[in-house]
């Protein structure tokens, strides 16, 4: 019989894991407008312009997400809601609202700039397009930073990956929703008029709003209570919440007071929280999250996820055909990032990555061969078998992707950091990725009108060197508690350290009373493991 715990505990997860459809579905939903014509006649886009307005219309959006991922997602994610009451609000003291408060803030915010894209003025709609682009993708990025943060810290370390495995397919179910909602608005353009593309937009509004409605039934991160307000009963109630045992809440609770204890009083955080992810040994792991985070856009998934509408205007003409090939792997997207679920906790998370480089990079190759060793029309354009070929190894491609740099670059990113620098880190390595997007984004429409196919070499060369990077440099962090992370990359156990803080503020760290020593309680902290149901 299934545990009541367990269940309350997928559904808070479930719940955060649905920011992540935001993302999904805002990238697909571009992808989806751009081959309207009514959609590029509303915004007086002539196909000499289209390139580069397509990449301005992308990066504008990352720019929003940056900006907020890094200076504002990981104050907010701290800040005490009362200061804000009090009206004495210091965004960089890093004390607010909590997980669920930027979570929702981000959803707000995420309705708001879907109004801004649906509704612009016919006028002169593209400034107004673009302002609803930057603030998306700022509410995107507090959602997004503040989501797997928050299901890393209510789920058990056992079957952390198996939880966070939903929140890449979720980006997956974005995709789905958008795709097949532009392939039945194409099917019934002549009727719906400029509604075929603000239909797609519109449809944004939906999971945003179900996300807010959730938000009040689930309880706060019990690591945030004790860190931002000391409340360690309000802690122990929210792990009765998701745990089994008296005995799991007691180890947990035990270990999260530990590793706070040490990065409060050894690591200098709160106003300097920034300033601590270069100083401690184990912290910076920041460098190679970033790489990591990069290497999610460098592996071709991203670029193709936006243009490959654009990539299929070479091959056919009919704009229902490309729709339905989008909403197909849309569909079957959700369906490869399942493969996540049961294989990171049971592989671990650099087999998956080094696996999925490896696939992706054949497959990219192969692309570009079929493509180039092929003849084409006059036009340019390829025949409809190779185009059939073309599309198979694109699915092929995100059966490697979906799983391994999709949910898996998500999963290590919001598990490796302690407790004093987690929001800022997430936040901060989440938008690298924007920062890729950015560059990609920009240069790869005017890249591939120039090169064609010949651009996929480039990104094989990516995957290629993704492959030796993960292999090399990348640590296993398969089933490894949140608290002893640091130990991975060299730093110091928080856990052993903040025993023996705490044992020495109690006052019982007297030897000749024959209470013990620092020792047994580092090594009582080392033993101490949450019990597996």
């Amino acid at each position: 019989m299934v545990h009541k715990t367990k269940i309350y505990n997928w559904y808070i997860c479930l719940v955060a894991a649905g920011c992540m459809v935001l993302m999904g579905y805002d990238a697909s939903v571009f992808n989806s407008v751009q081959n309207s014509d009514n959609w590029r006649e509303y915004f007086d886009l002539p196909k000499l312009r289209i390139r580069y307005m397509l990449g301005l219309m992308n990066t504008v959006y990352t720019v929003g997400g940056i900006i907020t991922g890094w200076f504002l997602a990981g104050p907010l994610l701290g800040l005490s809601l009362n200061l804000i009451t009090k009206l004495q609000v210091n965004l960089w003291q890093a004390d607010y609202a909590g997980r669920r408060w930027a979570m929702g803030i981000g959803c707000f915010i995420t309705c708001i700039a879907t109004f801004m894209q649906c509704f612009p003025p016919a006028s002169n709609p593209v400034p107004a397009f673009m302002a609803g682009r930057v603030l998306i993708g700022a509410g995107q990025a507090l959602a997004i930073a503040a989501g797997p943060i928050y299901i890393g810290e209510v789920t058990p370390s056992y079957i952390r990956g198996l939880v966070m495995a939903f929140w890449q397919m979720f980006y997956s179910v974005g995709s789905f929703v958008a795709y097949w909602v532009n392939y039945a608005a194409g099917k019934h353009r002549e009727k719906l008029g400029e509604w075929d593309w603000k239909m797609v937009v519109i449809f944004q509004l939906l999971l945003p709003i179900v996300i807010m409605s959730q938000l009040p039934f689930m309880p706060e991160s019990p690591r945030w209570l004790v860190q931002r307000k000391n409340d360690v009963e309000g802690a122990r109630k929210v792990l009765a919440l998701v745990r089994d045992t008296d005995e799991e809440i007691d180890n947990e609770l035990a270990s999260i007071r530990e590793a706070i204890q040490y990065e409060k009083e050894a690591l200098d955080s709160g106003k300097r929280a920034y300033m601590t992810l270069v100083k401690d040994a184990s912290v910076r792991k920041l460098l190679l999250t970033f790489l990591l985070n990069i290497g999610q856009q460098l592996t071709g998934q991203g670029t193709f996820n936006s243009y490959s509408s654009t990539i299929y205007q070479k091959i056919w003409s009919n704009g229902d055909t490309i729709n339905l090939i989008n909403a197909l792997n849309a569909t079957f997207g959700i369906l490869f990032t399942l493969n996540a679920t049961w294989t990171v906790d049971r592989f671990g998370r650099k087999f998956l990555l080094i696996l999925g480089a490896v696939g992706m990079a054949i497959c990219m190759l192969i692309t570009a061969l079929v493509g180039l060793q092929t003849p084409s029309s006059p036009e340019g354009a390829k025949t409809e078998p190779v185009g059939i070929a073309i599309v198979f190894l694109m699915f092929l491609f995100a059966f490697f992707y979906k799983p391994s740099w999709g949910a898996t670059v998500w999963i290590y990113t919001a598990e490796v950091f302690p407790m004093n620098v987690r929001a800022q880190a997430v936040g901060m390595c989440s938008q690298m990725q924007g920062v890729a997007n950015t560059i990609f984004q920009q240069f790869f429409p005017i890249f591939y009108e120039n090169e064609g196919l010949k651009s996929f070499f480039f990104f094989m060369t990516c995957n290629v060197f993704l492959a030796f990077f993960v292999w090399f440099l990348i640590p296993e962090t398969k089933k490894v508690p949140l608290e002893e992370m640091d130990t991975l990359f060299g730093g110091a156990s928080h856990v052993q350290k903040g025993a023996a803080m705490l044992h020495e503020l109690k006052g019982i760290d007297d030897v000749e009373d024959g209470k013990g020593d620092n020792k047994e309680i580092e090594v009582a902290a080392t033993e101490r493991v949450p019990a597996k149901v």
